[in-house]
């Protein structure tokens, strides 16, 4: 269907979005107005789209400033209401489109709030009223298309409530394709509890990280900064590393360097490195687990060891390769890697709620709780381990995000925002791992879906949570979720990972192989 919207639509639209931006602020006034009205607003500027557009424009002269809550409700609540009716009339799938939207900012302006106030709390509940009025008064007359209905999404809704019968305290789920942007969540978000997880709550993102990183490098390269087939060892020549070594195999997990998380060998000969949550060292992690690591010691402890193969001639998925991409990164600019992480990624791409923790065992509100089972003197005992010290996995996954931030992020990444069009080929072209209908490129997966199509993705967990991102090649279509769970030194959850990533992508994608990426891999 065409639509067509008048500047007075356009003008309604943008009051109504906004105003409720300016609502939910005045509403947590005691909490920083400014910084709940930036949040929200930078939601909306993110939309993508025909609303992406519409929206993308600031309002003029609302003159909401300086009212009082009752005063902006009175104005907004009709305006959202009247949006989407006029949305109804045009396009269906558009209004699906803008009740998401106006809901993800309503969402993102309350976080780093703590727990929202009950004012924020009950405005929330009246602008979702608002713009939900509009849906029944369309069904009532018969205007509501396929396309709309399916904002509900049932089957999604079920498969994630599926992933947490399978034993997942909680996960959360956005998928954006044709049909508009769906979020939705399941479970709870502390053991025992009974509040569902944040729908964009922060999450432990894993080895998601490593997409960020290999991005990071790869615009260094763009600047001509970094050669991408020169020797790693001319940008960090203290470690003496093996010359062949290029900077494109460190992406690429060709270069052969010992995992320092540990190597699991084909012949089941396990050599470990440093302890983890996983194997026999549990319990020691557990212990120590707001023990800080230096990068250069992973590294060192890495090379100390050896090497897995000689460099090209294999794959193998190290966590070092990506320490030593941080401590390149850090070299060549003089910046570190969060520094540059936001000039060239955070801040171009507004990604707020992403954060580079470094050493801080802290993750900002609102998140859902992580939990580690373990055996203690004969006890099995489970803890919560929301606040772990990451440096022990670096730059190999160590970040923390949302599933908003994702979408946005692997979306504009394949949408070539952020690289040049030749350098975003050499990353998502596939190298050969072993692994059935996955391939890997340069901080990405390649995987074959089972009706023969392509989806990129890295997926990752970090002891008690787990991120997933999924996009198809041209960043149209995205799956990103955030999982918590018990874990646990035998990877108990790990089949059920597995099997929530496989249900997911048959639902969106149509299948597709799971991502095996964990810490110890």
């Amino acid at each position: 269907m065409t639509i067509t919207l008048s500047d007075q639509d356009k003008s309604t639209l943008r009051t109504a979005a906004y105003g409720a931006v300016s609502l939910m602020a005045a509403a947590g006034a005691a909490a920083k107005p400014h910084k709940i009205a930036t949040n929200g607003s930078t939601a909306l500027g993110s939309a993508t789209g025909l609303i992406g557009h519409v929206l993308a424009e600031y309002p003029k002269g609302k003159e909401l400033s300086g009212k009082s809550v009752a005063e902006i409700a009175d104005r907004v609540l009709p305006a959202l209401t009247a949006a989407m009716n006029l949305l109804k009339k045009q396009d269906p799938a558009e209004a699906g489109n803008f009740r998401s939207t106006v809901l993800i900012a309503v969402e993102t302006a309350q976080m780093h709030q703590g727990q929202p106030g009950p004012a924020m709390t009950e405005m929330a509940r009246k602008i979702t009223e608002a713009l939900d009025a509009a849906r029944v008064t369309a069904a009532d007359s018969g205007a509501v298309s396929e396309a709309a209905a399916g904002q509900d999404r049932p089957a999604l809704q079920k498969a994630i409530e599926e992933i947490v019968d399978a034993g997942f305290v909680g996960v959360s789920l956005r998928v954006r394709d044709e049909r508009g942007e769906w979020a939705g969540s399941a479970g709870a978000a502390e053991l025992g509890g009974t509040a569902k997880p944040p729908i964009n709550g922060h999450v432990r993102i894993g080895s998601n990280t490593k997409t960020f990183v290999a991005t990071l490098v790869l615009q260094l390269v763009a600047e001509g900064k970094v050669g991408l087939d020169s020797p790693a060892a001319d940008y960090l020549p203290e470690f003496g590393l093996d010359r062949r070594i290029t900077v494109r195999m460190l992406l690429q997990h060709t270069s052969g360097v010992f995992n320092f998380s540990g190597e699991v060998y084909d012949d089941g000969a396990v050599v470990p490195g440093i302890p983890i949550p996983y194997g026999t060292t549990g319990k020691e992690w557990v212990d120590n687990r707001l023990k800080t690591y230096r990068p250069q010691e992973l590294v060192e402890l890495a090379l100390s060891k050896p090497a897995r193969f000689e460099p090209g001639t294999g794959w193998s998925y190290s966590n070092t390769n990506y320490v030593l991409a941080r401590l390149l990164i850090e070299k060549v600019t003089g910046r570190s890697v969060a520094e540059e992480l936001q000039r060239l990624i955070l801040g171009p791409l507004g990604l707020s709620d992403t954060v580079v923790p470094d050493a801080s065992p802290e993750i900002p509100a609102p998140y859902a709780h992580a939990y580690y089972r373990y055996a203690d003197a004969g006890d099995q005992k489970t803890i919560d381990i929301t606040r772990q010290n990451p440096s022990w996995i670096s730059s190999g996954g160590d970040m923390i995000s949302t599933t908003q931030d994702l979408a946005m992020f692997i979306s504009a990444l394949l949408g070539g925002r952020l690289l040049p069009a030749p350098l975003l080929a050499e990353m998502c072209t596939p190298h050969p791992t072993g692994i059935p209908n996955m391939d890997y490129g340069l901080g990405v997966f390649v995987v074959t879906t089972d009706g023969g199509g392509t989806v990129i993705s890295h997926n990752g967990a970090a002891v008690g949570h787990a991120a997933l991102m999924y996009s198809t090649p041209d960043g149209s279509k995205t799956l990103t979720a955030a999982l918590n769970c018990v874990d646990d030194a035998d990877l108990s959850i790990a089949a059920a990972f597995q099997n929530a990533q496989q249900k997911l992508l048959n639902e969106v994608f149509g299948g597709g192989q799971a991502d095996p990426a964990q810490p110890r891999d």
